[in-house]
This record gives C-alpha cells, sequence and structure tokens, in this order.
C-alpha cells in the first residue's frame, strides 16, 4: 500500500493533480474539504458544525477531522493506497494520522509539496469562485485561509522533513509539467 499526502495552501491545484495521480496510481483520495462539503450539503449534524468553522475562516477541529478521516479510510479496505488531500493540516493531526495508519500496518510514504506564491495563489481562486462559486474561496475568507496555511499549516512540512519524506515540487506552470514531476517523486519512491 502507498500512501502520499499532498500539500500547499489552497489553490495551490492540490484537487486538480489529486485527480491525476488518482488515474495514473489508483490511489483511494481522502480530501477533508470533500467531506466537509459532503456533510454540509447532506445537512448532517456534523455538517452544521462544520459550515459555521469554515464560514468563519477557520480549521475545523483535529478531533472531528480525524474521526471522518479514520472512517474513510475504513470504508476502503482495499484501496492500493490513500492520496490525503487537504490533511494534516496541524502537526498533532500527522502524529494522529501516523498512529492510526500504524495501527493498520501502513505509513505516509511521501509528502508532495505544491510550492506556490501568494499571488497566483489569489489568482487561481479568484478565477475558482467565478466557476464553482465556493463559499470558501470568497475574497474576505480566503485571507484567512491563506493566513491559516502560513501561520498553522506550514509547520507541519517539518515533521515530514523529519522523517525524509517532503519532497517540494514548483506548483507553478503547466498542469501536465507539473504532473510529470509528481510523477518522478512518486516513481522514485514507490521504487
Amino acid at each position: 500500500m502507498f500512501n502520499l499526502v499532498i500539500f500547499g495552501p489552497p489553490g495551490a491545484g492540490k484537487g486538480t493533480q489529486s485527480e491525476k495521480i488518482i488515474e495514473k496510481y489508483q490511489l483511494a483520495h481522502i480530501s477533508t474539504g470533500d467531506m466537509f462539503r459532503m456533510h454540509i450539503s447532506n445537512d448532517t449534524e456534523l455538517g452544521q458544525k462544520v459550515k459555521q468553522i469554515l464560514a468563519d475562516g477557520l480549521l475545523v477541529p483535529d478531533s472531528v477531522t480525524i474521526e471522518m478521516l479514520e472512517d474513510e479510510v475504513s470504508r476502503n479496505p482495499d484501496a492500493k493506497g490513500f492520496i490525503f488531500d487537504g490533511f494534516p493540516r496541524t502537526v498533532p493531526q500527522a502524529e494522529a494520522l501516523d498512529a492510526f495508519l500504524k495501527g493498520k500496518g501502513y505509513k505516509i510514504d511521501l509528502v508532495l509539496q505544491l510550492d506556490v506564491n501568494q499571488e497566483v495563489i489569489t489568482e487561481r481562486i479568484a478565477e475558482r469562485q467565478k466557476i464553482s462559486g465556493r463559499a470558501d474561496d470568497d475574497a474576505s475568507k480566503l485571507i484567512k485561509r491563506i493566513d491559516e496555511y502560513f501561520s498553522k499549516t506550514i509547520h507541519v512540512l517539518p515533521y515530514y522533513q523529519n522523517q525524509d519524506k517532503v519532497v517540494k515540487i514548483n506548483g507553478i506552470g503547466k498542469i501536465n509539467d507539473i504532473f510529470e514531476n509528481i510523477s518522478n517523486a512518486i516513481d522514485t519512491s514507490m521504487a
């Protein structure tokens, strides 16, 4: 089983590249953002809580996120591996993910860091907002989301760097060129 984390700020291209990784490597995709949106659209109790937290531009508490993620992994027992998109966002989440995977006899094999500057992020999300209308892409919330990433989430990288699992990928350029670099990193890690 091969497990990877795709890491980067909002608008870095995690969703776009995840789709290509899934197609090529047949990994199960676990996107915390998609899980949250599903709960919100189904108006579950969890969805109502998450909706307010996201509307405020904050991160969902670790305990809620981890519970949803563990449930999602357990529902895919025959997966060749997982791509974790939008998780972990804190060091405690990374530690909880490692402990959970270890309990199942798995580990995180690779962390892909999509490196994109703030100017490009802002442009991409503005374009995405025109198309998708996602509430979390609203300009006022975007600033909070980017701040959350650079003030909190970025601190997860040293956790994985200390395990020699991080490969930095230039996230600016043509989608297929970026994906070629990602594929090279995955293939090297799988070898």
